[in-house]
């Protein structure tokens, strides 16, 4: 077969291999993702084309909301003409060679790939007949706009104010959105949140405790380096937005307190972070539960118990086997620096989990 011949068909066999990770619960975000932690840039840029011409044929109605995020968010569009191998060669400056030797190890790579609970429908898939949305466009613009300044403040008593402002409106809109929801039938829904590999497992955590905040449920993926959530469309928009800017705030105050200990000092070594990490998570977690219980309007009780009903059954669906995470601290400094830590990020208190446990794989 001639080269020419082969780069297009290693093409179609790419793009049969992305389609069949759609079939095993793979979004576009994932697969980018998983193929970037794992092989080098030439392989995730050429993933991502892939993702494009798998999905490009599928009118947009027929594409969920998220999926289309999705590829919004990755970059993934079909931006050439005829067959994309050759396409990707030219665009990146490599020789055709080059080009089928990356198509192949990633072939390879996608093959290997496990199934994963399915959480969207696939393109081209009949949508629901309504899809929930998330936070109120108006809400997700002030809530990004007041993490952003937390987590850009040198001061910690600001950040704390801004953080706290931005839990309680949230938390707010989706009651809000309970109550006027409270004739639809409860809905769960899951979503995957990828962290950083360093200190995923001590991440995850402060993850997992703000998912409970949010009447939601968590199961850290520790070989992948994502957290899969469950809960309500709005609970799990929040949780995305609260655990991401709390983690960039941990992050900063471990950096800064690194910063000003002596080279060789013990605020420089990996038990300290992963202690303060843990410290961290745990004092969040504390200062997220309610002292009373959240729903004072009457309303709200029966529709967050089914809801709570929704997302333990769509969660049983998902994971038949789980099993709790433990870490262990050995660092009392790291323990007291992340307490610290998370005293200045007070985000508030006034929430109630629906669900408790921790289901981490």
């Amino acid at each position: 077969m001639a080269h020419g011949g082969r780069l297009i068909l290693r093409g179609v066999e790419l793009v049969k291999a992305v389609d069949a990770l759609w079939q095993r619960g793979w979004l576009p975000y994932d697969v980018r993702e998983i193929v970037a932690r794992s092989l080098d840039e030439s392989a995730t840029s050429l993933v991502v084309d892939v993702i494009a011409l798998s999905c490009s044929p599928h009118v947009e109605s027929t594409v969920h909301p998220r999926w289309r995020r999705q590829l919004d968010e990755i970059g993934a569009s079909v931006w050439w003409e005829g067959p994309l191998l050759e396409a990707w060669a030219t665009r990146h400056i490599e020789t055709r060679s080059y080009a089928e030797r990356t198509a192949a190890e990633l072939l390879k790579f996608l093959g290997r790939l496990p199934s994963l609970p399915h959480i969207l429908p696939l393109p081209g898939d009949a949508l629901m007949s309504a899809v929930r949305a998330g936070l109120d466009p108006k809400v997700l613009n002030r809530v990004r706009g007041l993490l952003a300044k937390a987590e850009s403040t040198a001061f910690p008593e600001e950040a704390e104010a801004l953080s706290a402002k931005a839990q309680e409106l949230m938390n707010r809109h989706a009651l809000e959105r309970a109550v006027l929801d409270a004739d639809l039938p409860a809905q769960a829904t899951s979503r995957r949140l990828w962290l950083d590999k360093s200190y995923f497992k001590e991440k995850s955590q402060l993850v997992h405790v703000v998912a409970e905040a949010f009447r939601s449920r968590a199961v850290a993926y520790d070989g992948f380096g994502f957290v899969a959530l469950v809960g309500d469309e709005v609970d799990l928009e929040s949780v995305e937005l609260l655990a991401t800017s709390l983690l960039v705030q941990a992050t900063r105050a471990m950096v800064a307190v690194g910063g000003r200990a002596g080279k060789g000092s013990e605020a420089r070594s990996r038990p300290f972070r992963k202690s303060f990490l843990v410290a961290y998570a745990s004092r969040i977690g504390e200062r997220l539960t309610p002292d009373t219980p959240e729903a004072e309007d009457e309303r709200l009780l029966p529709v967050l118990a089914n809801r709570k009903q929704a997302v333990d059954t769509l969660f049983s669906e998902m994971f038949t086997r789980t099993r709790t995470s433990r870490v262990t601290v050995r660092s009392a400094a790291g323990w007291g620096a992340g307490r610290a830590a998370a005293d200045a990020a007070d985000i508030g208190t006034g929430r109630g989990a629906v669900t408790s446990g921790h289901p981490f794989e």
